[in-house]
């Protein structure tokens, strides 16, 4: 009896080892040593003037933008994403990159003062990627929240909304 609990122990662990090998992971493309892990830099979002930090990681860039929608009142806003390694092109990590990304994505005026709308997309990003630098040039599509003024007008909708962006982070 012993011989078999024994047994099953041994092959349970066996299942638990395995389970850790999970085929569902995306493939890590991206090498430490090719790109600096932290980035800093500024970029332009769909008038939104922001500072940008980049994590690169072996499974893609996630990153966190935070500035002022230069219309209006100058609205603060930001955005959170992560973009993903599809297709690289060159010696560095140079490529297409296709991502996510959530956040504030325009500013609207609503009865006389700004809003900035919340919303989420996905992109796709050419990143030019190396030791030194990202530099990366977006093109996306996401929605925003549905935005109305007091009387129950409708200010903006939820239509898909065209987001093109540029960043340049240097490496820390």
């Amino acid at each position: 009896m012993t011989r078999v609990y024994s047994l099953l122990a041994c092959l349970m662990l066996a299942n638990v080892a395995y389970a850790q090998d999970n085929p569902y992971l995306p493939e890590a493309k991206l090498k430490p040593e090719n790109a600096a892990t932290w980035n800093v830099g500024a970029g332009v979002t769909h008038k939104l003037l922001h500072m940008n930090v980049e994590w690169v990681n072996p499974y893609g860039i996630a990153y966190a933008k935070a500035g002022v929608f230069w219309n209006g009142d100058k609205e603060p806003g930001g955005q959170v994403g992560f973009r993903y390694p599809y297709h690289l092109t060159g010696t560095d990590q140079n490529g297409y990159y296709i991502g996510a990304y959530a956040g504030h994505i325009e500013s609207k005026e609503v009865d006389g003062e700004d809003k900035a709308r919340l919303g989420a997309g996905v992109d796709l990003s050419y990143v030019m990627l190396s030791k030194e630098r990202i530099s990366t040039f977006s093109v996306g599509i996401g929605a925003g929240e549905k935005l109305e003024d007091r009387y129950g007008n409708t200010v903006a909708d939820i239509n898909p909304k065209l987001q093109i962006s540029y960043t340049l982070s240097i490496g820390l």
